[in-house]
């Protein structure tokens, strides 16, 4: 599991000369940074002076902020799991015509499923940019450069994701995904 390795141990798995994790686990890892940010930002404001009527608001926050970084966390694994599916699929058989069937199938299927993983990484990721977005309006202004933080990695993990998405949509043959627009 990539998510219980040290930071450094990611970051020397991104970058070896292998395909997982890619793009769309690091898009997650931002939407989880970012999530997390927002989560600081509103936990820096409760319980501040000057900040009584929004501290309703901002433990609300806090705690979509941190279901959203649990969701993205897990979506770094995900995604990864879901590109070692197309791998193994590419792998498979295909001395037969049965099996080159099966084979073209699988990759399909698979290609799909890496495609769904960072379309929901994006969704989030959109998600974040409120949340973050509140947070600065709202929240603690001694915080607010942790919010903006927040926002840009959020950003940049919506439009990793997307282009994620779009990459995978490209592979897919004859189906209804392989039309749609992002």
């Amino acid at each position: 599991m990539l998510v219980n390795r040290k930071i450094t141990e990611y970051l020397a798995k991104a970058a070896a000369g292998t395909a997982v994790p890619g793009g769309g686990s690091v898009a997650a890892l931002n939407g989880a940074l970012a999530a997390g940010l927002t989560e600081m930002v509103a936990n820096l404001t409760v319980g501040k002076k000057g900040y009584e009527a929004v501290e309703e608001d901002m433990k609300a926050l806090a705690g979509m902020a941190s279901q959203l970084r649990n969701k993205l966390t897990a979506a770094i694994d995900q995604d990864a799991d879901a590109y070692t599916e197309v791998m193994a699929a590419y792998k498979l058989p295909k001395t037969t015509d049965e099996e080159t069937s099966l084979r073209k199938q699988k990759i399909q299927d698979a290609i799909k499923h890496a495609a769904l993983v960072p379309l929901e990484v994006a969704r989030d990721a959109l998600a974040v940019i409120d949340l973050a977005g509140r947070a600065i309006r709202k929240g603690n202004k001694n915080a607010a450069s942790d919010g903006a933080v927040a926002a840009m990695n959020a950003r940049t993990a919506a439009l990793a994701a997307i282009y994620n998405v779009k990459i995978n949509l490209s592979s897919i043959k004859n189906d209804a995904l392989s039309h749609v627009e992002i």
